[in-house]
């Protein structure tokens, strides 16, 4: 039986390296990742979201700005493009899909 949970939790992760690879080269808001992950998962909240940022953070794929506010800003290390761009592997857990559109 399929895990959803970890599908959902992998999927985010994979949605979140895209958006901050769009938005490049400032980064971008959390609330701004929010919404766009928001667009897949309508339910995502912001716990969510920062759950998965400090993990990528963790396998330093993105640095996070922790606001004196409280907002975290983030953006994707030079790791953290080579994913999004499939120029290196990717480890398991995230769940970017393969590139079936290059030979």
């Amino acid at each position: 039986m399929a895990d959803f949970t970890k599908i959902r939790r992998e999927q985010m992760r994979w949605s979140i390296l895209l958006t901050l690879n769009h938005a490049r080269p400032v980064g971008a808001h959390e609330q701004m990742v929010l919404s766009t992950v928001q667009a897949v998962y309508p339910d995502a909240t912001a716990h969510e979201v920062r759950r998965e940022l400090d993990y990528l953070e963790n396998r330093e794929l993105v640095e996070i700005a922790r606001e004196p506010s409280g907002y975290w800003r983030a953006e994707l290390t030079r790791y953290g493009i080579d994913i999004a761009e499939y120029t290196v592997e990717c480890e398991a857990g995230i769940s970017r899909p393969v590139k079936y559109w290059e030979g």
